[in-house]
């Protein structure tokens, strides 16, 4: 990439739920025409993204355990300069999944970086000794605020939002046992949005979301674009698939398609792109010409793939 001082640029490095396209033990019908190599379908590693407003210093929104192919896959970020270096300068976190912070653990080659993510989440890392192999001497971990806006990188402001959705699957016990329940809908640390402004540029990163919300739809209205949580098209498409008992719903996310689905919830939203990011290996939508695909298309949705570049 060339150096554009004031072009804002954004590279999906991942963008596929967890587990990656194909999932590494899944015969899904959809997974099935990757282990067989169809063309109508591309490989996609989990979820991330990596955001620039001058093609020099970049940060990461997610951390994803595909992080070193990703890397590598991205000559944006390659060293540069001496023995030891990096474009990365922070990583910023939407919540405390696996597939969002495994990657961590490959970032531990005493290359200094800012970890930001909302209080919340930092005691969830902290409370696993595993991400002490990121040194407190090189690695800053900084806490921020849901509502607070910040400089992610040189040129980059991010402002970070709840949105509903649910703790960590390896937390969901620990809330059970203490509240007796498990909320999948609430808005607050756990599940945040991301929103990226670069001089007059606005897209908006939400990975993972339960239910579309009034103050949610205003704050999408007029971005550049919007990168949104694409998990499954139907809410029981796990189930019909046979590869697992949980609905989207339970799993803390809303469906594509559908009457409460994000195509019709932001049908009449007015945005520049809207991206569907972190999509499940069994969503159909993975297929190039499916109906879903096609219908996904026709109401003004892109499917995301890895190495996806949008510059603004």
């Amino acid at each position: 990439m060339e150096t554009s001082p004031s072009r804002f640029k954004l590279v999906i490095l991942g963008s596929a739920a967890g587990g990656g396209f194909p999932q590494w033990n899944c015969r899904c019908a959809v997974c099935s025409l990757a282990w067989a190599n169809d063309p109508r379908v591309k490989r996609r590693t989990q979820a991330s993204i990596a955001v620039s407003a001058n093609s020099v210093d970049w940060a990461l929104v997610n951390c994803a355990p595909e992080i070193l192919s990703q890397l590598q896959a991205t000559p944006a970020l390659h060293p540069r300069h001496g023995l030891r270096h990096s474009p990365l300068a922070s990583v910023l976190l939407t919540n405390a999944d696996i597939d969002h912070v495994a990657g961590l653990l490959s970032l531990r080659e005493a290359q200094p970086f800012t970890l930001m993510a909302t209080p919340g989440v930092h005691g969830v890392l902290a409370g696993s000794s595993a991400f002490d192999v990121l040194a407190p001497d090189v690695v800053e971990r900084r806490p921020v605020e849901l509502g607070s806006s910040f400089d992610l990188v040189p040129g980059v402001r991010a402002t970070i939002f709840p949105v509903p959705g649910k703790i960590a699957l390896y937390l969901e016990a620990r809330e059970q046992a203490e509240k007796g329940s498990l909320t999948t809908d609430r808005e607050g640390e756990q599940t945040i949005g991301v929103e990226l402004t670069a001089g007059a540029r606005r897209v908006l990163y939400i990975p993972g979301c339960a239910a579309m919300t009034d103050s949610l739809r205003a704050r999408l209205e007029g971005a550049d674009a919007v990168l949104f949580d694409g998990t499954l098209w139907r809410d029981d498409e796990m189930i019909r698939a046979g590869v697992g008992t949980k609905t989207g719903a339970r799993m803390g996310h809303m469906s594509m398609s559908g009457d409460r689905g994000s195509i019709e919830a932001l049908r009449n939203v007015n945005v520049g792109r809207k991206i569907y990011v972190h999509i499940n290996n069994t969503n159909p939508v993975l297929v190039d010409g499916s109906e879903e695909r096609i219908t996904a298309n026709k109401a003004g949705w892109e499917i995301a793939q890895d190495g996806m570049e949008i510059a603004l």
